[in-house]
């Protein structure tokens, strides 16, 4: 059954709403049984994080207080919460990387599952046409792209904390890039599964730039929430998919939309 709704928004809080949108998809019928695998990856690869970060909070009490001359051992108690908090989001933002390149075939099959429940007309993917390890080889080759992506725009970013003066802007812009990488992340698998390459999806994204910024924002703003992490990353797939589906598909050109 189609449940497409109108298109045509840019705003930044639609492109959030999709997010919430995304939990509400996860229970429908068709969708529910490819939410247990991505839910499953998720539990293990943040405990995992969690027990590494967990392992090392000694050595780095160990390290600050060795780093910090005699004379400023007063400052320990200041700069351990400092470091720990950085850690934390080092997990948090780690155990997106990982989930996902973990989880990236399931994450797949279950984005075919919320388009087919979305818009039900001929050519919608079908779960389950692409074998397994095809949806992981694919998928493999779209999360290394990605990473060079990201990786050649962050460096020179990160630069700019170091310069007196732009270093003041550089956390907003370090924000909005950390959105608009979480939008292309999420986007990429109702937009791979239609056959578009990376460099066509980002074109296809900068068309609703505000609308997509707010969806990565609000996504990653939810995924610094101990707990309503682990359901992130499929309720992102879910509602970058209706995403997709609602603001995207109808601005691609019918020959950008192949079938898989």
């Amino acid at each position: 059954m189609s449940e497409t709704r109108p298109h045509g928004s840019n705003s930044p809080l639609t492109g959030a709403g999709y997010l919430l949108r995304g939990f509400g998809l996860l229970v429908r019928p068709g969708v529910r049984r490819y939410v247990a695998a991505p839910l499953l990856v998720n539990v293990l690869v943040f405990g995992a994080l969690l027990y590494l970060l967990w392992a090392q909070l000694g050595p780095i009490r160990t390290y600050v207080e060795g780093w910090l001359p005699d004379w400023l051992d007063f400052l320990a108690w200041a700069l351990l919460p400092v470091l720990v908090l950085l850690s934390l989001l080092v997990l948090f933002f780690g155990f997106s990387t990982v989930g996902n390149l973990i989880a990236a075939p399931f994450n797949s099959l279950l984005s075919e599952a919320v388009e087919r429940r979305l818009d039900a007309r001929p050519g919608v993917p079908g779960a389950g046409a692409l074998s397994l390890l095809g949806e992981a080889a694919r998928d493999v080759r779209s999360e290394v792209r990605k990473a060079a992506y990201f990786l050649t725009r962050a460096l020179p970013l990160l630069l700019l904390f170091l310069v007196p003066g732009v270093n003041l802007a550089a956390p907003l812009l370090w924000l909005a890039f950390s959105a608009w990488m979480l939008a292309i992340e999420y986007a990429d698998y109702p937009m791979a599964n239609r056959g578009l390459r990376f460099a066509a999806q980002r074109q296809l994204l900068a068309r609703r730039r505000f609308l997509v910024l707010g969806f990565g924002a609000a996504t990653s703003l939810a995924l610094l929430v101990p707990g309503l992490n682990l359901a992130v990353i499929p309720a992102a797939v879910a509602g970058a998919t209706a995403l997709w589906v609602e603001q995207l598909a109808p601005l691609a050109e019918p020959g950008e939309t192949p079938n898989p």
